[in-house]
């Protein structure tokens, strides 16, 4: 079954009883910390503090780096060389790319501490910070400060979908289960604004990732799938897909993207120089840049999960998303 074995987010079928616009006007209402209890937050900023034992403080030679896998890994090996060289001269650590395939093995990787730095992807982030003690700290953004990016509804050209409604009946392919623009956000809107429930109104499938979901359904494996259009520009833009191999159905609000942060850990040394690091990279030329130009980003933002990512809390409370981190 599609839904079957979901890592450590329990997803009810009752997903949500009014709109989701409308849940979304109770973001200013500031969601709990539901960190794992081996964790600590005195400042109430929602994140994990470093361990006050100094003992506890991991200091390793080699830094583990991994970006959220939304893509092929192999493609963004090259794309963040550049950077990762910039983090090791700022840390004076050695800098690893660590190619996860899937969220679930980037969030396991972090709870058993063998990944230090990582970007994650968007849903990702709160199963990451109150599970693995990740604690996000920057965002990519536009040169002009503004940032983020949509979910999108997809289908492919002639399959007869007009309308989201006319996804009764059909297949449809999420990403996984963490996902904000993949599961969470479309299962709000889909239930909500259109009656339409996962594996009661249309077959649902989960694909692992937005550029699986994009190829599935330009590949007609799937009638219709939810994405963030922040992939598909991308692969737009490396000529992976075409604007017309597929057709858009709905587009949502604007959501926060990418979340980069470290474990909590970390000696606080090494931490501020990992954000250092971050802050302090000249992007034109690169490889980094060149990849993200598509999505108009162009450097990376200081970011507070506590505020940028009410929202997702908010989509994630209304879906009554709790959290099994043991």
């Amino acid at each position: 079954m599609p839904f079957q074995n979901m890592p450590l987010a329990t997803i009810p079928r009752a997903l949500l009883g009014t709109t989701l616009a409308g849940a979304l006007a109770f973001t200013a209402l500031q969601a709990s910390a539901d960190l794992a209890p081996r964790f600590t937050d005195s400042d109430g900023d929602l994140v994990a503090d470093a361990p006050s034992d100094e003992s506890q403080w991991v200091d390793p030679d080699t830094l583990v780096f991994a970006y959220t896998p939304v893509e092929d890994p192999a493609v963004y090996v090259e794309v963040w060389a550049g950077f990762l060289e910039h983090m090791e001269e700022v840390t004076g650590k050695r800098v690893q790319f660590f190619p996860v395939q899937s969220n679930a093995a980037q969030l396991e990787a972090m709870r058993a501490g063998r990944l230090h730095v990582a970007g994650v992807n968007t849903g990702g982030n709160p199963l990451a910070v109150n599970c693995a003690g990740f604690v996000p700290f920057a965002m990519m953004a536009a040169e002009d400060g503004s940032y983020g990016y949509e979910m999108e509804i997809i289908t492919y050209p002639g399959s007869g979908i007009e309308n989201v409604e006319d996804l009764a009946g059909r297949s449809m392919a999420f990403t996984s289960p963490t996902s904000n623009s993949g599961f969470n956000a479309p299962s709000a809107l889909l239930r909500s604004e259109f009656g339409l429930v996962a594996e009661e109104d249309f077959e649902a499938a989960f694909s692992g990732s937005h550029d699986n979901s994009i190829l599935g359904v330009i590949n007609r494996d799937y009638d219709a799938a939810a994405i963030a259009n922040s992939v598909a520009g991308r692969m737009i833009a490396r000529g992976v897909v075409d604007e017309g191999d597929y057709e858009i159905l709905y587009t949502s609000e604007t959501f926060p993207t990418t979340g980069y942060g470290h474990l909590y850990n970390l000696h606080p040394d090494l931490a501020e120089k990992i954000r250092e690091a971050f802050f302090s990279f000249e992007w034109e030329g690169t490889a980094l840049a060149q990849e993200f130009a598509s999505a108009d980003e162009a450097q990376f933002i200081p970011i507070s999960y506590q505020e940028h990512w009410e929202v997702i809390r908010t989509i994630n409370e209304a879906n009554d998303v709790t959290y099994d981190c043991d």
